[in-house]
């Protein structure tokens, strides 16, 4: 089952896509439904169908922790000249620069070059501490798509100085995420999808995600050793080889197989 956020004319509203239409369950946030584990139930709440092409995308979820994975994939680690990780790396974008599908990325002027990386993010589904990598499942709530846009220029200035990646990740608009969620019981972890970028029509990274160094048990396993995540939290689990700088006027189009294409335009700062 897919779920979104959506207006359609003045309504703001939780959606269940369906092909090409959407169907409304009412202005309820998806981290609500979550929490209170109805998101496989929520269906039962539809009272109207609209068409997906009339509607306005919003921001999917609002969580407290957005934690992504550095150098997941081997050949993004070996491009970028960086040491192949021994285990996973962890950093972390600020909630604030997430964005929509079909909302603008804006670059501010003069900052370098840019680059956006498709990733597969996870959702979790209720808070967890100390989770074993057997027992991952039950705290998944779905899936979606995370593009992480990054700074390149700053965050190679900011390495040399052995400063921390933050500023380079979180500029706002830095942190697409959608179209929408797909829910747990329709992926398997085991089985790798197709995950592609594209800038204006040209693929630029193509792999599947099962060529990530660390899969998703060990991921959730490791963080929470440490760190309580909370439902709505997303984990995103790092970008293949293929790396290439955007610019104001292009479009980026990250596509994974079952879940859906995340598309946005580029703008810079009058």
């Amino acid at each position: 089952m897919k779920i979104g956020r959506f207006r359609y004319k003045n309504t703001v509203f939780t959606g269940i896509v369906r092909d090409d239409m959407v169907g409304s369950v009412g202005d309820i946030p998806i981290e609500e439904i979550i929490e209170s584990n109805r998101i496989l139930t929520i269906e039962s709440l539809i009272s109207r169908w609209v068409s997906l092409k009339d509607v306005e995308y919003l921001q999917l979820l609002r969580p407290i922790n957005i934690i992504c994975l550095g150098l997941n994939y081997r050949s993004h680690a070996i491009e970028g000249n960086w040491q192949v990780p021994d285990e996973p790396i962890y950093f972390e974008k600020a909630s604030s620069c997430i964005i929509p599908n079909k909302s603008p990325i804006i670059i501010p002027k003069n900052i370098g070059r840019v680059d956006p990386e498709v990733e597969l993010a996870l959702i979790i589904g209720k808070t967890c501490r100390k989770v074993s990598s057997s027992n991952v499942m039950p705290y998944i709530a779905g899936y979606t798509i995370l593009n992480d846009v990054t700074a390149r220029s700053i965050q190679k200035s900011d390495q040399e100085k052995k400063y921390p990646w933050f500023r380079s990740k979180s500029m706002d608009t830095f942190c697409p995420i959608g179209p929408w969620m797909i829910t747990s019981d329709e992926i398997d972890i085991n089985e790798g999808l197709k995950i592609e970028l594209r800038i204006n029509g040209v693929v630029k990274q193509a792999s599947k995600t099962d060529s990530m160094l660390f899969g998703i048990p060990k991921i959730i396993a490791s963080i929470t050793k440490y760190l309580t995540l909370y439902p709505g939290d997303i984990i995103s689990t790092g970008t293949p080889e293929g790396i290439s700088p955007i610019n104001p006027g292009d479009v980026v189009e990250c596509e994974i197989e079952k879940i859906g294409i995340l598309s946005n335009s580029v703008i810079t700062n009058d």
